[in-house]
């Protein structure tokens, strides 16, 4: 279709009008519908005189390609037209038609050439071409080959050919009487099968169209073998040895011959020469397919020690070649050498020459001929040698300088082996230690080091640790680090870091300012301890990183003396009024550098805004007349660390137009920075009196239960009893005066009882306990510090008696009687006042004296029960009384020793009469006298 679709009205018409026919020419596969040629134009015919005489063509074949168009007088393309399927070769190619019309009948002659086109390209009947030439083949020897097609003629029709490889063959085209053109392959080299067996060529035929179009085909070629190669021998001559005394059928040898031939030119066949003895060629026997030589008979080494052989070899072409066999016969080796080590070295330096002498050795071998003749190696991959200076003597001596680095010691073989079958070996081994030599120098791990280190660091803090290595041992590898003289700054570089001669560590011997200094280097030089030392050094760069340790530095405002910069705005700004710009600085570096601005106080924060990056101080709103003259602002600038550090600065803002209303205000301002100076001192006096009276008290409160929790401990761990306060068990009726009766109890009680229950039992018993003398004077001291403490609660008395009391005040109980009461005769020195009635606790001031009195006395009855019954009629003369408990101490009746005297007790401060009752009238708050 793209062939017709490049022809299409490309039409060449050939018209005359003699005897009424017209030519057209036209190219092949034209598509269906085009336009051949106007017949009525080219034949001077009305349209009205087609249509009238009803004009048709009339054609010859079977098939119309041609159409009419009545209407318009055209030829059109009826059917798509293949030159080749109507003409094959022929040329040219034409239609014959005919126009017929009637009324009045007429006759036109039409004739339509079809031109060719290259719409077909060159093939070739066969896929592929087999051919089999032998490796015989000469030069020019020439093979036919089936030529290509080409459908198409003139110059589109098959034009040459070619062939790919050239190097072998090349083509011949020979012309025919029929114009065809026979293809022919040369050959132009010899070939040979045993250098490459098969071929394959590449055959193309090209046609002469535009574009040219090309088919190819494959030619596969055979190399048959020829009998051109005789067999040849892996070794021309080989060689062998034999025991005299060997088995027949003992293989000496394989001879072995190849031959490059293919298929039965390749079989070989082995043969004994006739040249040789009959004697000899009797005695060994020659496998003729695999080669192998044996023993067929006996050998004696005292006849023949020497034998010859010729073998050939022959293929089926009878193609032959010859090896020789030389077999020596052996005697029989029974003694094995023997090696004696004359002299050696136990160590050698690593630095000695090539050729230095190890040891000496000795070696012999008993046996005769072969047998006797020994030989000697040693241990491969060593740099050592044996070398002979006699017959039997041997030398061992090193082959190169030795590296201890590389192996330090070294175990030697010597190996020797006569020549012998089998041969008979003896060996001999000894050590050699390769000494060290001081050949190396410490080598760093890395060519430069590199560490960081914070600022502010604590002096003496490791930074890093280099390290190096050396090849050499013991103390030519020991490697000592030293720090390499030079300045940082001016100031020696020891005074910023030192370096441990052992480990290599790098510690800090200051604290680094990165604002002062921000790296620095220095060499460390690793040294050896070999004589002499051998050194290396290496550099090292401290990087200081920096820390958050600056606060941001005020440029602007300048804040000193305490004075305040007053910016002046006046009342006619406007939004965004840069009412000033505050510049700061902060001498840290990264981040750490960043400044935000932020206002933290004004008098009127809806009236200014701080830029948080630049600083700049502006209006937010617009200034009216109800804003204050005097405007404080405070801005925090505040770096970007971790932590962040800040500065604040103050500025003064004066809301005003004329100087008289700016000096006024400015002159408040000085008077109100005092008042707030002075509101802030009495603040932070204040916060420390409160603070330090808040410890007080709980120093105070902390010490006085110390003090009972260690009083509370005296009683637990002293050997007295422990006398507990009881609740009184009388009754006052009112009436009778009667009390209820009271019951007799036998405590038993040990010193630690007191944290444990206690039951009673035993009515009317009694208990005695025996109380340590030691304990008394710690009593009394202990009696003196609750004194005082009575002096400063002396307020807090014991009570008065009840005014209805109805006992005599010589039946009250009391130590040794009662006395006089103290609100009848006074209060005079040795004067004991009561303790007033028994429903109020004792103190323990009144305890402790009831302690003391107790200690004096050997022994004490606790008897608990009624004590003031009118019945019970006990002399309490005899009595130690207690205040303010049910317990009196009296002495045993059965164990009675002289009393000592006890201590006149001191006076008591006379009993204030009993309070009556707070009632809620009565109740009122207490005032600041009463609370101290």
């Amino acid at each position: 279709m793209s062939c017709v679709k490049c022809w299409v009205l490309f039409i060449i018409v050939v018209f005359h009008s003699a005897q009424g026919q017209v030519s057209y020419s036209i190219p092949e596969e034209m598509v269906k519908g085009s336009i051949v040629g106007n017949i009525a134009q080219d034949l001077g015919l009305d349209l009205q005189r087609i249509k009238s005489g009803k004009a048709r063509i009339f054609t010859r074949d079977s098939t119309e390609y041609i159409e009419l168009n009545r209407n318009t007088g055209l030829l059109l393309i009826r059917e798509k037209m293949d030159r080749e399927s109507l003409c094959a070769k022929t040329t040219p190619c034409a239609l014959d038609l005919q126009m017929i019309l009637e009324n009045p009948m007429e006759l036109y002659t039409i004739t339509v050439e079809v031109t060719d086109i290259n719409d077909n390209s060159p093939t070739f009947q066969k896929k592929d071409f087999r051919f089999e030439i032998s490796e015989l083949a000469v030069p020019g020897a020439s093979f036919m080959l089936g030529r290509a097609f080409d459908p198409d003629v003139g110059q589109n029709a098959l034009q040459s050919y070619s062939l790919k490889p050239p190097d072998k063959f090349r083509l011949e085209l020979h012309s025919q009487a029929d114009g065809a053109k026979n293809v022919e392959m040369i050959l132009q080299k010899p070939l040979d099968r045993e250098t490459q067996s098969s071929l394959t060529l590449l055959l193309e035929a090209f046609d002469g169209g535009d574009p040219v179009l090309s088919g190819t085909v494959q030619i596969h070629i055979t190399v048959l073998d020829i009998n051109d190669n005789p067999p040849v021998f892996k070794q021309k001559m080989y060689k062998t040895t034999i025991g005299e005394n060997e088995a027949k059928g003992t293989i000496l040898t394989v001879v072995s011959a190849s031959d490059a031939d293919e298929g039965s030119n390749s079989i070989v066949t082995y043969y004994m020469s006739d040249t040789m003895d009959s004697n000899v060629a009797d005695m060994f026997l020659i496998n003729e397919k695999n080669g192998e030589l044996s023993l067929n008979g006996q050998i004696d080494y005292e006849k023949v020690n020497h034998y010859e052989l010729n073998i050939q070899a022959k293929d089926q072409g009878r193609l032959s070649n010859a090896c020789k066999v030389i077999i020596d016969v052996l005697d029989i080796n029974d003694n094995s050498p023997s090696i004696s080590i004359l002299s050696n070295s136990p160590s050698i330096s690593e630095g000695s020459r090539s050729g230095t002498v190890v040891a000496m050795l000795n070696v012999n071998d008993l046996d005769s001929g072969l047998n006797g003749q020994v030989h000697c190696v040693i241990n491969e991959d060593i740099p050592f040698a044996i070398t002979s200076s006699f017959s039997s003597f041997l030398s061992l001596q090193t082959e190169q300088e030795l590296d201890r680095e590389t192996k330090a010691e070294y175990n030697i073989t010597v190996i020797c082996a006569d020549e012998g079958v089998p041969a008979l070996s003896s060996s001999a081994s000894f050590r050699v230690q390769i000494t060290d030599v001081n050949d190396n120098v410490p080598i760093f791990e890395k060519s430069h080091y590199e560490a960081c280190v914070v600022e502010n660091n604590t002096p003496g803090i490791s930074i890093h640790k280099i390290k190096s290595s050396d090849a050499d041992w013991n103390q030519n590898a020991r490697v000592s680090y030293i720090l390499e003289e030079s300045t940082v700054n001016g100031v020696s570089v020891s005074s910023y870091v030192s370096v441990h001669p052992d480990t290599g560590v790098i510690a800090a011997m200051r604290s680094f300012d990165y604002e002062q200094l921000k790296h620095f280097h220095f060499r460390v030089r690793a040294q050896d301890g070999g004589s002499p030392p051998l050194s290396s050094n290496v550099s090292v760069k401290i990087i200081i990183q920096d820390q958050n340790d600056n606060s941001p530095q005020v440029l602007y405002p300048i804040q000193t003396g305490g004075s305040l910069v007053t910016e002046i705005v006046p009342r006619s700004a406007d939004v965004g009024y840069l009412v000033t710009k505050v510049v700061a600085v902060d001498v840290d570096s990264g981040q750490n550098s960043w400044l935000s601005y932020k206002l933290q106080k004004a008098t009127d924060r809806a009236l200014f805004e701080v830029g948080l990056q630049n600083g700049e101080i502006r209006t937010v709103r617009q200034v009216t007349d109800k804003d204050a003259v005097k405007q404080k602002l405070t801005v925090v600038v505040e770096d970007n660390g971790q932590p962040s550090r800040s500065a604040v600065v103050s500025i003064n803002v004066a809301v005003a137009d004329s100087l008289p209303e700016i000096l006024y205000e400015l002159t408040d301002l000085t008077h109100e920075k005092e008042y707030n100076d002075n509101l802030t001192f009495y603040l932070i006096f204040a916060l420390a009196a409160v603070t330090f009276l808040f410890i007080t008290c709980l120093v105070v409160i902390i010490s006085v239960k110390i003090y009972k929790w260690r009083q509370s401990r005296i009683f637990y761990q002293s050997n007295l009893p422990v006398i507990p306060y009881y609740p009184p068990n009388y009754t006052d009726t009112g009436i009778t005066g009667t009390r209820p009766h009271g019951y007799n109890y036998e405590v038993c009680m040990t010193t630690d009882s007191r944290k444990s229950d206690c039951k009673f039992s035993t009515l009317g018993g009694q208990s005695v306990l025996v109380m340590d003398p030691k304990f008394t004077e710690t009593m009394q001291r202990a009696t003196k510090e609750i004194d005082v403490l009575e002096g400063e609660y002396s307020t807090v008395s014991q009570k008065p008696p009840n005014p209805d009391w109805r006992f005599p005040p010589n039946q009250r109980p009391g130590p040794s009687g009662a006395g006089v009461r103290p609100d009848e005769a006074g209060a005079g020195a040795g004067v004991i006042a009561g303790t007033g009635p028994w429903p109020n606790p004792p103190t323990e001031a009144e305890q402790l004296q009831a302690l003391m009195a107790a200690a004096n006395a050997s022994e004490a009855t606790a008897t608990l029960g009624p004590r003031y019954n009118l019945q019970y009629g006990q002399d309490y003369r005899q009595n130690v009384y207690i205040p303010g408990s049910t317990a009196t101490l009296t002495p045993n009746p059965q164990q009675q020793v002289p009393q000592q005297a006890l201590p006149p007790p001191q006076a008591l401060p006379p009993a204030e009469a009993p309070k009556a009752a707070q009632t809620p009238a009565s109740k009122k708050k207490p005032t600041k006298k009463d609370k101290k």
